[in-house]
Formats: C-alpha cells, sequence, structure tokens
C-alpha cells in the first residue's frame, strides 16, 4: 500500500491479501484469551501488509489496550508516515506545514493522519514527554482549526496539567475549545 492508492478502503480494512485478513481475524478471535498468539498473528500480518492501515490499526489497538503505550506510540509514528505519504506530507511529523488539511471532515486520509497525530500526542502526554505532545497538539490544532477529531480536549488537558488544578487561570482552560483558541493565538503556556 502505498501514497494514495486505495487508501481510503485500506483505511476500512479492504485490499488486504486473504492471508494477512486470516492472520488480523486470528489476533482479534485470541485477543482477550492470549495475548502473545494475538502477537504472533498481528506480526505475520505486518509482515504480509507492513504499510497497511488496517495492519498499523490492529498493532496499535493490541499494544495501548494492552497497556504497553510506548510500543503503541511506536506504531503511531509508524502510521503517521504512511498516512502522510497517501497525503503528499513530509514523512516527518514535525516538517508538515501547519495549514489546514482539506477535507478533514470526510476525507479518509486526512482523518486518518489526524486521529493518528492525536493518539500519538495522546501517549506522549501519558507517557510524560510533554515537548512531545506539546508540539503534536500544536500541529493537530493547525491542521485541524475546527476541531473535527477533537484534539482541543487533550491540549485543555495538558495545559491545565502545566497550570495546575488550583491554579486561577485553570478555569480559562476548563473546555477544550478555548483552550483550542488560545493554542491558535499562541497563548497557553509551553
Amino acid at each position: 500500500m502505498h501514497a494514495a492508492d486505495g487508501f481510503d478502503d485500506a483505511v476500512l480494512g479492504h485490499g488486504l491479501s486473504p492471508a494477512a485478513e486470516a492472520a488480523l481475524a486470528e489476533a482479534g478471535a485470541c485477543r482477550s484469551s492470549d495475548p502473545p498468539a494475538a502477537m504472533l498473528a498481528l506480526m505475520r500480518a505486518q509482515a504480509l501488509a507492513p504499510e497497511h492501515p488496517a495492519v498499523l490499526i490492529a498493532l496499535y489497538r493490541h499494544h495501548f489496550y494492552g497497556h504497553r503505550l510506548a510500543p503503541a506510540r511506536d506504531v503511531a509514528r509508524r502510521a503517521l508516515v504512511v498516512a502522510a505519504e497517501a497525503l503528499g506530507l513530509p514523512r516527518v511529523w514535525r516538517e508538515v506545514p501547519k495549514q489546514p488539511l482539506p477535507d478533514a471532515k470526510t476525507d479518509a486520509r486526512s482523518r486518518f493522519y489526524l486521529f493518528v497525530l492525536k493518539g500519538y500526542a495522546y501517549l506522549s502526554l501519558r507517557l510524560a514527554d510533554e515537548v512531545e505532545a506539546r508540539d503534536a497538539l500544536a500541529l493537530l490544532a493547525a491542521l485541524d482549526p475546527d476541531d473535527r477529531v477533537g484534539g482541543s480536549l487533550l491540549e485543555a488537558v495538558r495545559v491545565r496539567a502545566l497550570v495546575g488544578a488550583d491554579d486561577e487561570r485553570a478555569a480559562a482552560y476548563a473546555s477544550g475549545a478555548a483552550a483550542w483558541a488560545m493554542a491558535r493565538t499562541g497563548m497557553l503556556p509551553a
């Protein structure tokens, strides 16, 4: 799977070989009962379709719901590269121009990129990587100024953690919309 070729369908799980589909189905079937077997099946799917969005989503979920946040963030990084290629953006998310993505409401490629960036930011927050979280959320605010994927809530959480819940400024960051507006004007603490 490269660039935009069938990306919309791929996000929905289409375009996988029967063997990769079977591996994902096996991983799903044994996810709760046998996590190591699920991981083996996911590794088979990854070997068969390393850049397919459905495989990356399954890997991400496996790590995330297994509370393995660092590996989940590594998968998110890989998914950002795949989505960037589909959109014709720089492969490194820090080099993506800070301008709204077109059709963020309906385009599967744009939405996938935005949701992956949001997940990456969330995991960075959870892993106490404040700089990564801040920078990823700043990019998300620029790419999604209408907050279609709900990144403003994460920004509000990040800022409230910085200023402290008891700080009188905390009320100003009570809503995601307020934090998003402040992020766009550069009024938020670093």
